[in-house]
This record gives structure tokens, C-alpha cells and sequence, in this order.
């Protein structure tokens, strides 16, 4: 034992600067993400600021049978979950894509600048995103009604069609991700031994036969990792991107408004922190849950690709 404590803290004097470096990442979630979730017991209290947090009476289930009561819970919930799995679907497509095209750019000129731009939105925030999209739509002074103006069509009133913006924000969350996470890929794709890819051409195999047969499948196991990490969070909206991308827009909460802000817009109307509490709980579980059962499905068929 005393053998294993030396060993142990001659680890920690060796590797102390490496400690160090990750003592901040350490710090943010321990303050940010495991200290607030002894919060989540306002989703069985009636919240009041005089008792405050801990002090407030218990109500049981309250907060849940509210949240259902007014059946809104079950559209948002089927929105977040169907564009989350779009989203996964377009934004892990287009990320392979892009970084086997990158791949393959013989000038690397060319190829440092493609991914600088295609990396570029990732920097941008949601709200200038959004002014950009305000700017583009609007009905009065918008680009594409200008243009359209122009040409002798009549104007679009975007903000009033409530089928067109599932297409927008498909396209706006691909514009904004794909660069970001075909970086993944093409580390992963990078890596792969190149002697593997010339004894192909040897054989005779072109480069779409290579990216079929070689690429595609060597990297199987980073894209079911990433797959999961998505599947984890596919009932968590981008509250950031569906508030300020749609402006808030009542007229297109039947098909844009999604748990996130749904919750948001609860709290600030009604004032009621235990239902809002109830609602992040639920989103939580049921993201666990299906985390779990999505990891066991990929263990049983592929143990070596599964999280854990």
C-alpha cells in the first residue's frame, strides 16, 4: 500500500505541469456543470426567493403534471427531436464529405485556404448569424426580396411561412458546423497509412474506389464516436441558434420552437423556476437514456466502436 502512495505521488510530482494544464477544464465543469446540479431539486419544489433554493416547500410532482398539462410539451419535444436527427444525418454526411475533398486538394495553397473559410463560421455568434438571416429575409428591405423586386417577382414574407424555416435552419446549422467538425475527420483520415492507399493504386483502384474501400471504412470508428456524442445531446435544442436565428417569431413556433426555448419563454412569462427545473431534468434523462441505449446497441454489434 505504502509501496502503490509512493508511486502515486512521485506520478503527481513528475507529471505536475501537466496537472496544471488541465487544472482550469477541471475547475469550469466542476463550477459549471456538477455544482448546479444540486438545482435540480427545484423540479420537486414550489420555488419561492424568500426560502430560496433549498428552503422552499416540496411539491411533489407538480411541476411535471403542469409542464404536460398543457400538451405544448409533446410539439416541442418531437420538433427538438426531429431536427436533431436531421441535423446529425446532414451536418455528419457533409463533414465526411468535406474533409475527404479536402484530402484529396492537391495544392496545399488551396487546400490551407478552403479550410480556413469552410472553419470560419464556427468563430461567428448565433446573434450576428441572426442578423445576417434578418437581413437577408426581410420583407421590406431584405436582399432577397430586393433582388426578387428587381427581377419584377413578387416579394417572399418569409417570417409569416411557417414551412420554409425548417430548410433554413437545416442549412444555417450545416453552414455553421460542417467546418468544425470536418476537422475531426480529416485528422482521422490524415492518419491513415498512405503505403495503404498506394498499394490500392497499385491494384488499379481510382480514387473513388480508394475513398469507398479505404477511407470511408477507416474511419468507421470515428464517426460512430461522434455519431453518439450527437445522439447524447438529440433532445437539447441550440437554444442560442433557434432564439436568435428566427427572431423569436410567434408565427413560427409551430415549427421552430423546440424544448430549450420553449423553457426559456415559460420562465420568463410565468415566473415559475420549478417547472422550468422539471423541464431540464426530463430533457437530461431522456438524453441519458438514450445515450445508453444507443452505446449498447453499438457494444453489441461493434464492442471496440462503443463510448464505453
Amino acid at each position: 500500500m505504502k509501496a502503490a502512495e509512493k508511486r502515486g505521488r512521485g506520478a503527481v510530482r513528475r507529471d505536475r505541469v501537466l496537472l496544471m494544464m488541465i487544472l482550469p477544464a477541471i475547475l469550469y465543469y466542476i463550477i459549471f456543470s456538477y455544482l448546479p446540479m444540486a438545482g435540480t431539486v427545484l423540479a420537486f419544489k414550489n420555488y419561492n426567493y424568500v426560502d430560496g433554493i433549498f428552503g422552499s416547500p416540496w411539491n411533489g410532482l407538480k411541476n411535471f403534471r403542469f409542464l404536460f398539462s398543457g400538451g405544448k410539451i409533446f410539439r416541442v419535444a418531437w420538433n427538438t427531436l426531429a431536427f436533431n436527427t436531421v441535423f446529425i444525418v446532414v451536418n455528419q454526411s457533409l463533414q465526411i464529405l468535406t474533409a475527404v475533398f479536402l484530402t484529396e486538394i492537391g495544392s496545399r495553397y488551396f487546400k490551407k485556404i478552403s479550410q480556413s473559410v469552410i472553419f470560419l463560421p464556427y468563430f461567428i455568434s448565433w446573434v450576428i448569424v441572426g442578423g445576417f438571416i434578418y437581413n437577408l429575409f426581410n420583407y421590406e428591405y431584405g436582399s432577397l426580396n430586393t433582388l426578387l423586386r428587381t427581377l419584377g417577382a413578387d416579394p417572399v414574407d418569409m417570417y409569416s411561412d411557417v414551412g420554409a424555416w425548417k430548410y433554413v435552419l437545416v442549412l444555417v446549422n450545416a453552414w455553421k458546423w460542417v467546418g468544425y467538425g470536418s476537422v475531426i475527420y480529416l485528422a482521422a483520415i490524415t492518419g491513415i497509412d498512405r503505403e495503404i492507399y498506394e498499394a490500392a493504386s497499385i491494384e488499379g483502384a481510382g480514387k473513388f474506389r480508394q475513398i469507398f474501400s479505404l477511407t470511408i471504412p477507416l474511419i468507421v470508428p470515428q464517426i460512430v464516436t461522434l455519431v453518439l456524442l450527437d445522439v447524447g445531446r438529440i433532445f437539447k435544442g441550440d437554444f442560442e441558434m433557434f432564439y436568435q436565428v428566427t427572431g423569436n417569431n410567434p408565427l413560427l413556433y409551430e415549427t421552430t420552437d423546440v424544448i430549450d426555448t420553449f423553457v426559456v419563454r415559460s420562465l420568463l412569462q410565468l415566473q415559475d423556476v420549478g417547472m422550468s427545473s422539471a423541464a431540464g431534468l426530463m430533457q437530461s434523462l431522456i438524453n441519458f437514456a438514450i445515450l445508453m441505449i444507443v452505446n449498447a446497441a453499438v457494444k453489441r454489434a461493434e464492442s471496440d466502436y462503443a463510448l464505453f
